[in-house]
Parts: C-alpha cells; structure tokens; sequence
C-alpha cells in the first residue's frame, strides 16, 4: 500500500509537472507551522536558480493548478515561495479506510528481504542478569520485531558467556569447599550424575566468593586458570561440572528473559565459536593477515584517513591463549557457515565501539564475510539512576533484574489497588503488564546512543510521555469499544466518514505516521522514533476523546464512525507496543 506522504508528495509533483516544471520539486513534508499547515513544500525555493523565476512565481504556478484538487483541501503561495497545504478530509479518510483494511495497517513488507542475526543478550552464566543487561535485551527485542514486522528474516541469538575465567574459578571453588566429589578424581571414568551438585542460588553465591578470592590471593587465581585451561582442553569431570553450571544458570535465565517479554532464536555460547577457532587461525597465519607482535599474534586493522589510534585486533596471546577478539571473530565464521547472514547487529554497549571496530575491520580484512555482508554496532549508553550514575541497589550494588521488575511490579500494583478499577484478583497480573511497560518504554522512549536517567516515579506515571499513559489510552478504547459491541454495535472502518472537528482531523492525520515511524526505526536503528509517535497519536486521541461524547451520539451514523476510527487507533497502538515488546491489559 502506498503510504500516505507519498500520495500526497505524487499529487504536488503532479502539479509541478503540469506547470511546467520538474516534478522532483514537489515533496511534501510535515510543517514547521502547524498554526498554519498541515504540510508544506519548499519545491519553488530550490527550482528557482534553475528555471531563473522568483521562487513565489513557481509557487503560484503550483498552487493555481491545485485549484480543483481532490488531494488539498488548501493550497496556498507564501513569501518568499513556500507553497502551505492542508489535506482534503474525504481523500484521507479514503486513505485510512485502506489502512484499515491492510494486514500491516500500511506499512509495507520490504520486497527484498534479508537474513539479519542480532546478538542482544550476552550474560555471563552462573552470574544473574542485572540492570546492565537490560538495555541490551529491550532494545535488540525491539529491533528484531522491527524487522521482522517489515518482512526481513530476523535470528536472535543470546551469546552466552562460558568459557572464560569465570568457569575456572567456579571449578575451583567448588574443589575447595567438596574435593570429595567424584568431578576432582582424575582417575573417575564415569558416568557422571544426573543432578547438579549445586541450586542457581549456591551457584551465585559461590562465583562472587570466588572472584573474591582470586583478586587477593595470586595462588588461587593461578589455580583457576590453570582449571579453565584444563576444562577447555577436555577434562570429563570439569566438563560435566561445566555442562550442569550451564544447565543451571540457561533454566534461571530463560525464565527472567521470559518475564521481560525478550525471547531469543539461538542459545549460542562463546563455547560453540572454540572449534573454528584453530582453522581460523591457521587460516588467518597463512593467508599473511596474522603477523606475530611481540609474541602475540595480531591483525593489523588501521587504516588511511583514521582520524585516531586504532591499535590491532590481537588473535592469540603470546602465550598461545585465545581472547574475547578470537572467540568473536570464530563466532562470525559460525554464523556465516551455518546462517549466511545479509547482517549481523550487535547490540551492545557504546563503550565497545573501538573493540568491534577491531573485530568488524578484521573480519573485512581477512575475508570472514563477504563482500556485502553488513556487520554493524548499535552502541547504548548507560542506565544512570537519579544521582547521574549507573542504577545501583540503595546498599551501591549492582540491583539484580528481577528485583528492578518486583520493585516496578508493586509500584504498579500499588496505583492500582488505589485506583480500585481492577478486582482485586486481577491486580497483580495487570501489575506486571503495566510495570513491564514502564520499563520497556522508559527505556525505548530515550534515543539508544544516550544515557538516561532511570526514574521510578516518572516511568510508573499514569501522566506524561511513559507506558502506563500509553496502555492506560488503549484500555480507554478498549472500554469504549466493548460498551458499544455490548449495546449491540458492529466494528466497521467502512463506516469512516469527513471528520467533524479539529481533534478529530487530527486523530486521523496522526494515524497516516505509523509506516513511516516504523520504517523510520528499523532503517535508522532508533526505537524511540516509535515512542515518539506513539506518544503523539496517543495525546491525539485524547484530545479527541475529550472533545467528543462518543458513546452518547445519538446519530447513529456519526457513532459508527467515531468507532471505527477508534477501533484503527487502537489497532495501531496495540501494534506499535508490540513491536516494542510489551502488551495492554483489558482494564487498568
């Protein structure tokens, strides 16, 4: 379906044409005036020089053939030669009739769709997922729904950390609190036992005991790696302990990924990347990308016009050890053995942009990807609290997800209760819906590359720019629509009729944005562009909703219409949140 600008834009450019100029002059944009257009075309300025003529002269060449138009209900010439529009009411109610006829409400599925693997998860296992993780999980959601909605393949792979340190010390720990377990006898040929020897919480207990130790006492440290060394060299019983901590922590994490609404295609680990590592290497040493510095293994990967140091992407340490570049590097050599990806979009923090740097001109250099497989860097910035800094528990921890979410989750139940419009077994299931919101959207809501202030009390408002204003609007239509099919009414957007009022136009026009917004976000890897326009065609509706008493019209006519638009409203609303990643409740 043609989007709406771009009929609009057809139409003027017609008018261009028919008066003798260039029909590239007649692109139509949003006004910067509203007090005064709905639209604008700044055409005339720039085809001045060309056709030699004062830009108001061309302007009113334009205007005088839109005299009779069916497309602009206005249009005018204004000094120096900006040409101001407004919209005909029926062309755009035809418009919105065919919107709500369209499976996906205009916006168009791309007609070249490509395979797009996006790595948004990254925790570490045996570790709980924590704030700093959440920006990562809700913004690479997002962009996967994005695209999947505009007709791409979209992969998500979570990435989980297992192979480094992490799991030496782990398996150290655990041999110095029980050396009796049958995983420490070298000469044990198995079977190894079915059952963990340890819970998710004894196992989140006993990593951070562990990183302790190994900060204060050398000897440890040296033990732990020398366990990591061994486990990645194929010791059984370190690798039926590794193979339970990964069951473990993979149940733990699926279920908090799960409450967060975040669902991923690929339970990949850095563990899965180890055995391309070797071919890659060899391949890299004889193909003269990989050259040895200082004993280390490198790829040089700066290049002319760097503007400053990009040091190179190290392979192998000079002991032989491999590093995160390695195992990442051997990760883009898995996907694109077994997925062939058109792209791959890391969606990490803003802090590793030099790091990917490294990895993505390394992968060029050495011919990892073809030629035309994008590699690209959604960076994020850093969830602050209200202090300016990175959220921390009240005690200066790093505060674990799910209690962000408990605590989310009672705030919201709290208002609820309140608010005493939600029985009171239903309250603590509409809580979470409503807490996820405030969280999703006061997150998605801020431009990805920027940090945000993390504010409970503004984020868990039924008022202002959040997600609980958001869902609050929709469960209002929702009301109104069941009230009206209970009084035996029938949803129809056939019945769309001239709008009556201001707020009303404005309703409708708000509505023609949505492809746009959405096509706008996946192409400029920005979310928030849908929280923006959410958020105005949300104010719109409430305008509208306040100027109107729409259940109590007695023409009949005039009711069925003002339904119809709310029930596309609603269906855009609902539409837009799900591409962000969360839901609406029936009441609030």
């Amino acid at each position: 379906m043609e989007k709406w600008m771009e009929r609009l834009t057809e139409k003027l450019s017609d008018a261009f044409e028919k008066a003798g100029y260039d029909r590239s002059y007649g692109k139509v944009a949003l006004s910067n005036r509203p007090d005064l257009c709905e639209y604008q075309c700044n055409g005339a300025m720039a085809g001045a020089k060309t056709y030699k003529k004062a830009p108001i002269q061309i302007a009113g060449d334009v205007v005088a053939g839109l005299k009779d138009s069916q497309v602009f209900s206005m249009a005018e010439a204004v000094n120096p030669g900006f040409i101001n529009l407004k919209a005909d009411p029926d062309f755009l109610v035809g418009f919105l009739r065919e919107m709500a006829e369209d499976e996906h409400l205009s916006v168009e599925k791309t007609d070249a769709p490509r395979t797009i693997m996006i790595d948004y998860g990254g925790p570490n296992v045996a570790k709980p997922l924590h704030v700093g993780h959440l920006r990562s999980a809700i913004i690479g959601e997002s962009m996967k729904r994005l695209g999947r909605f505009l007709g791409h393949k979209v992969i998500g792979d979570v990435h989980l950390g297992d192979w480094g340190l992490q799991m030496g010390l782990i398996i150290t720990e655990m041999k110095h609190r029980s050396p009796e377990l049958i995983y420490f006898k070298e000469d044990y040929e198995g079977p190894y036992p079915q059952e963990a020897p340890f819970t998710i919480g004894e196992l989140e207990e006993i990593y951070p005991a562990a990183s302790a130790k190994s900060k204060e006492n050398a000897a440890y440290k040296e033990e732990a790696m020398e366990a990591t060394h061994l486990l990645q060299q194929g010791r059984p019983g370190y690798h039926a302990l590794w193979e339970h901590i990964l069951h473990v922590s993979m149940a733990d994490l699926k279920k908090n990924y799960e409450r967060l609404q975040v669902t991923f295609d690929l339970w990949k680990k850095e563990s899965d990347a180890q055995p391309y590592i070797p071919e890659m290497v060899r391949y890299l040493k004889e193909g003269g990308y990989a050259h040895l510095d200082q004993g280390a293994l490198v790829v040089d990967v700066k290049e002319e016009g760097d503007t400053k140091e990009i040091p190179p992407c190290m392979i192998l340490k000079s002991d032989g050890a491999s590093l995160y570049n390695t195992t990442d590097l051997a990760t883009i050599v898995e996907r694109m053995k077994l997925f062939h990806p058109d792209e791959i979009l890391y969606v990490v923090d803003k802090r590793q942009e030099l790091y990917f740097t490294q990895v993505f001109r390394c992968a060029r250099k050495a011919h990892l990807v073809e030629e035309d497989t994008k590699l690209s860097f959604l960076g994020f910035g850093t969830m602050n609290g209200k202090d300016g800094k990175p959220f921390k528990t009240r005690q200066g921890g790093v505060m674990r997800l799910e209690n962000l979410m408990d605590d989310i989750s009672k705030e919201m139940y709290q208002k609820i209760v309140d608010n005493r419009s939600v029985k009171a077994e239903n309250a603590r299931e509409t809580a979470q819906i409503v807490g996820l919101s405030a969280i999703k959207y006061g997150d998605l809501s801020n431009q990805a590359t920027k940090d945000y202030v993390f504010d409970v009390d503004r984020f868990t408002s039924f008022e202002g720019d959040t997600g609980p204003y958001l869902l609050y609007t929709i469960v209002r239509i929702k009301s109104i629509l069941n009230r009206y099919q209970e009084e035996g009414g029938s949803l129809s957007h056939g019945s769309l009729r001239t709008p009556t009022c201001e707020s009303e136009k404005a309703l409708m026009l708000e509505l023609t944005g949505f492809a746009p917004a959405v096509e706008g976000a996946f192409a400029e890897k920005a979310p928030h562009k849908v929280c923006s326009y959410l958020y105005g065609l949300a104010n719109a509706f409430n305008r509208f909703y306040h100027e109107t008493k729409i259940l109590s019209e007695e023409d009949q006519a005039q009711k069925g219409s003002w339904i119809g638009l709310l029930s596309l409203t609603r269906q855009v609303l609902e539409t837009s949140i799900d591409l962000l990643g969360f839901s609406a409740p029936e009441r609030m």
